[in-house]
């Protein structure tokens, strides 16, 4: 069978899902901010998620997802150095209120990023025995936020 038409049938469905994990952050993030949520509470679950969450699932797409397409592609370059600024941005202690929306923007559209062009480029071009074992390998990521505490946006 031809490799295109074989891979159009593989399924983003568990890495968009993990993505749904970053979206509601993003929200938690936008509802923190309206309702003038103290900044050291924002930064706590903030910290957590990066630790909990986002730091496992970029070390993920870097070893196992974006080398199908190879490190020199430049949407792979693009995402990496995405990583890079959403890292720094994490790293920030001062101008939290302004750090906070810079995050929750350049996380929303680097998922969308992800989601409509890098991982339907990967998906193109990947075998269904790789594209399951990306899944497998993303599949390990289990995220919950129930350990968190501290749920300012339920209030």
């Amino acid at each position: 069978m031809h490799k295109g038409i074989e891979n159009k049938y593989l399924s983003l469905t568990p890495l968009i899902e993990d993505h749904d994990e970053v979206i509601l952050f993003c929200e938690r993030i936008r509802e923190a901010l309206q309702r003038k949520i103290e900044s050291n509470r924002i930064k706590g679950y903030i910290d957590w998620f990066k630790e909990t969450y986002l730091d496992p699932h970029f070390e993920i797409e870097q070893e196992f997802i974006f080398p199908i397409l190879g490190n020199n592609n430049v949407r792979v370059k693009r995402a990496i150095a995405n990583h890079r600024r959403l890292n720094r941005l994490f790293n920030e202690t001062s101008s939290l209120h302004t750090v906070f929306h810079k995050i929750e923007e350049e996380l929303t559209t680097y998922i969308g990023f992800e989601e409509r062009i890098l991982y339907q480029e990967i998906r193109a071009i990947t075998t269904q025995e790789a594209w399951k074992e990306v899944e497998e390998k993303h599949s390990q990521l289990k995220f919950s936020d129930d350990d968190w505490t501290d749920r300012f946006w339920e209030v």
